[in-house]
């Protein structure tokens, strides 16, 4: 009897929750997959593993939850808490420029959980110049002033004091990343209490710009959008035309890691959906990186995209997720990647 009720308890939250999800707007899958997961009916979540930032010395989750699309224009709360929940530790949003709401929605969130997570925002140093031109000095100083700026109203946005990372968001151009100008604001902050580390988020160019960021001795995080098929390109939302394949990449990221700097990763999986209503998705696109044995292993293109860069020479990888399916799929290939890479350096940690 006592087995019958629980069953039927289970079945009624399932249902309660999977109707009140749906009329929320989110699709029948997303629906039904919070519903399993509010009443007990899902398979259990694997245990997230760990690796430490760079000279951050932080303890991060190997997947970071990007909040800039899923937050962007809506609460997300529930999915921010499971999220917690099952082990992820590190959060990543940016200034409301670019992402409209997400800092302000994340806020409620940080309210309960900011002493007990790594949060990161990010906001462009506005150069007007293109990725090859060299800016001048003024235009430098008054870039850096702008993007200081971008952080006090970040963290009004979120209603915090302080984010324990900040990024030049875009980095593309070398002479923006090696900015003595950028360099000097970014400390001020720090001494002013608002951020503990400078970190860049970049997704052309970004080999140059994580060299540059390497050189200057400056940076302690790097979210580059890398694929296993190589460089992902901005522009083109491909892999970078003549890019090498990330495994060739190893002497690079141990030079960042050397130096101090954490790597992130991001874009990992965005060229396999591509834009799917125009039919330029290819979710085969990296099978020609991978071994024999991992095409075998059960995931899908999108989680083994994931696995993969974690596997060669990544600390974490960064990604979008805007529901509960998303989410417990790109936290299974994080949480697994060491077991089909056991040999990569710098073992995560249970």
């Amino acid at each position: 009897m006592t087995q019958n009720r629980r069953s039927f308890m289970q079945h009624l939250t399932f249902a309660g929750v999977s109707a009140a999800t749906l009329l929320k707007g989110s699709g029948a899958e997303a629906a039904l997959a919070t519903g399993r997961e509010a009443a007990g009916l899902a398979p259990p979540w694997p245990g997230m593993t760990y690796r430490t930032l760079g000279r951050t010395g932080y303890k991060a989750s190997r997947l970071i939850f990007g909040c800039g699309a899923a937050l962007s224009s809506r609460r997300q709360d529930r999915l921010l808490h499971t999220a917690f929940d099952a082990g992820i530790n590190v959060f990543d949003v940016g200034y409301k420029h670019y992402y409209d709401n997400a800092e302000k929605h994340l806020a409620p969130f940080l309210k309960a959980r900011k002493e007990k997570i790594f949060l990161i925002s990010k906001a462009a140093v506005p150069v007007d110049r293109a990725w090859n031109e060299e800016p001048t000095v003024a235009e430098l100083k008054t870039a850096a002033q702008r993007w200081s700026a971008f952080l006090d109203e970040s963290l009004a946005e979120m209603q915090i004091d302080q984010v324990d990372a900040y990024y030049q968001m875009g980095a593309n151009n070398v002479t923006v990343v090696g900015s003595e100008e950028v360099r000097r604001a970014f400390e001020a902050a720090k001494a002013a209490g608002k951020v503990k580390h400078m970190g860049i988020s970049t997704h052309q160019n970004a080999e140059a710009a994580l060299t540059r960021a390497i050189e200057t001795g400056a940076f302690d995080l790097a979210m580059i959008a890398v694929t296993p098929g190589g460089w992902y390109d901005w522009e083109t939302r491909k892999v970078l035309p003549g890019s090498a394949p990330m495994h060739t990449m190893r002497p690079l990221f141990d030079r960042a890691r050397e130096s101090g700097i954490g790597l992130i990763g991001m874009k990992a999986g965005r060229f396999l959906a591509g834009r799917m209503f125009l039919g330029a998705g290819d979710p085969d696109a990296f099978n020609g990186q991978y071994t024999a044995d991992f095409l075998k292993a059960e995931l899908s293109p999108f989680q083994r995209s994931y696995a993969y860069v974690l596997g060669h020479g990544l600390d974490a990888v960064n990604a979008d997720m805007q529901n509960l399916v998303h989410l417990k799929e790109n936290f299974i290939a994080a949480a697994t990647s060491h077991t089909y890479f056991p040999d990569a350096p710098g073992q995560a940690i249970a």
